[in-house]
């Protein structure tokens, strides 16, 4: 039998997981690892506590598995984007990595766009220059850490050390590259030009790959700590994202997922290079070759979900722990009795500010019509519409630059509510369906492997090998037209309250 590993280096844990070549789980494991906030917003962690889970993980895996690890094909990779690594001349770790939600960099993304120009950035790298995003982390080093920035000869995105640290290459591949703002999307490459404007060494970044390439063997050394053999084949991989998509099998046109998880994304693949000149969502290089995925961010989804749960729900939580079950049921279960339009109250989701389509930072949640007929079923079936409309907001965008979908697979914890899933058919127009794995990036990592390895003949050969789906929830035309109502007041409401979240924000 052949087996594939795909390790996810996740923000709060890395998870490796065993796969057979026809997708089943055969073991899994997970390491948790701290994260430090040494200042407000900022977000580090330490590449030694990645790749101590990664070793633990794969040791569990490998031994409680029983299989000979020579029948282990191919290994991919998986992990959050945009994170910078830093090694000196001697491959040791200079710093922390600063991570993908880390928000020190305003000023560094002002510089990027002074010395790019706003047009010009979004022609070569798809996107407004970002906090988030890695080039502004290497000015901010520059600019705050000189001593440090001095030390430098390599940069490195976090599942990238991972590789180095399995296979002693300095790679990358294009999917997650697109995060670092220091790549050409639509031609596949690093941007020299960004680069000489940023003053940032080409020699300090990894070779390029495509995602199912192979980048390297795992060494003796590895092999000795590990359980995997000399030799096994590490592919390029992917960013989580771009691993999810391949994981619940969007990989051709028409194909996109939907995340409900603390964010909310709308991800869609597209055979043919499609950029907002506005930069309200991101275009970034898919991790199936040739092609390039579009994706809007709803900051908070079901995080608006979680705070109004922590704050206002104790007695659900109460009740869920005596019937030993989850307290989202309950919550949920109460919030569909509420009618559509949650009887005429609108939440806006902007609890984090927003990404797609407004890109303002100094938004701020809105409950809007509440009125003494209203209680608590209703605002939060009111917030679960709220997010709804947030999504559909992303969904018209890539519409908007010809980015066409025909179906849509939910994923992360809200796409478990049948209810939450209706409505988000109802509110975008397109069915929905869900993965049956629950393992999308680090299946997706494995797929990549095993297209890799010579398993698979290609990326979506693969995906219609290993992916199943359940079946779809198909949009009710009646409650879509009940949304729609509701959906163009919601609109209007951003454009009414935007001079006000300004100046909220400057008081």
């Amino acid at each position: 039998m052949e087996y594939l590993i795909g390790i996810d280096i996740g923000t709060s844990g890395t998870k490796t997981v065993l796969f057979n070549k026809d997708g089943e789980v055969i073991c899994s494991d997970s390491k948790d690892y701290p994260l430090y906030q040494p200042n407000n917003g900022w977000a580090e962690q330490d590449p030694g506590d990645w790749w101590g889970a990664t070793v633990k993980t794969l040791n569990t895996v490998i031994n409680k598995s029983g299989i000979d690890p020579k029948d282990i094909k191919g290994v991919g990779l998986s992990g959050q984007m945009h994170g910078l690594v830093l090694l000196d001349k001697n491959n040791q770790v200079i710093r922390r990595s600063i991570i993908w939600c880390d928000q020190r960099t305003d000023k560094e993304c002002t510089e990027i766009t002074q010395k790019v120009g706003k047009e010009r950035l979004i022609e070569i790298t798809a996107n407004p220059a970002l906090t988030g995003f890695t080039a502004s982390k290497i000015l901010w080093v520059r600019n705050n850490e000189p001593e440090n920035y001095s030390l430098i000869r390599k940069i490195l995105l976090p599942k990238d050390y991972i590789r180095f640290k399995l296979t002693g290459k300095f790679a990358t591949e294009v999917s997650d590259a697109s995060g670092m703002q220091l790549l050409d999307v639509p031609k596949r490459a690093w941007s020299q030009e960004v680069l000489d404007k940023l003053g940032i060494e080409r020699d300090f970044l990894g070779e390029m790959y495509e995602s199912p390439e192979i980048t390297g063997e795992i060494t003796k050394e590895v092999s000795e700590e590990t359980g995997l053999s000399i030799g096994t084949p590490v592919v390029g991989g992917a960013g989580d994202n771009a691993a999810a998509a391949i994981g619940t099998g969007v990989c051709v046109d028409g194909k996109a997922f939907v995340t409900l998880g603390s964010s909310g994304v709308v991800f869609a693949h597209t055979d043919k290079l499609s950029i907002d000149p506005l930069g309200r969502v991101h275009t970034f290089c898919h991790a199936v070759p040739c092609s390039w995925h579009v994706m809007g961010v709803t900051q908070a989804a079901g995080l608006s979900l979680k705070w109004f749960k922590d704050n206002f729900c104790q007695s659900e939580i109460e009740s869920a722990k005596l019937l030993g079950s989850d307290p989202y049921e309950i919550i949920c279960g109460g919030a569909s009795r509420s009618p559509i339009g949650s009887s005429k109250l609108i939440y806006l989701p902007y609890l984090m500010g927003e990404r797609t389509p407004h890109l303002n930072p100094k938004a701020r949640g809105v409950f809007f019509g509440l009125s003494a007929v209203h209680d608590k079923k209703d605002m939060i079936r009111s917030i679960m519409e709220g997010v709804s409309f947030s999504q559909r907001d992303s969904y018209e965008v890539l519409k908007g630059i010809g980015v066409n979908v025909s179906l849509l697979t939910a994923c992360g914890g809200g796409s478990a509510n049948p209810f939450w899933r209706q409505m988000i058919a109802d509110t975008l127009g397109v069915s929905v369906n869900t993965a049956q794995s629950k393992e999308g990036p680090a299946l997706g990592a494995a797929v990549l492997a095993g297209v890799g390895a010579g398993i698979y003949k290609s990326v979506p050969a693969a995906c219609e090998a290993v992916v199943k789906v359940n079946e779809a929830i198909c949009p009710n035309g009646t409650e879509s037209s009940e949304y729609e109502k509701y959906y163009q007041i919601y609109k209007a409401l951003y454009k009414s309250l935007e001079g006000q979240f300004e100046a909220l924000g400057n008081l």
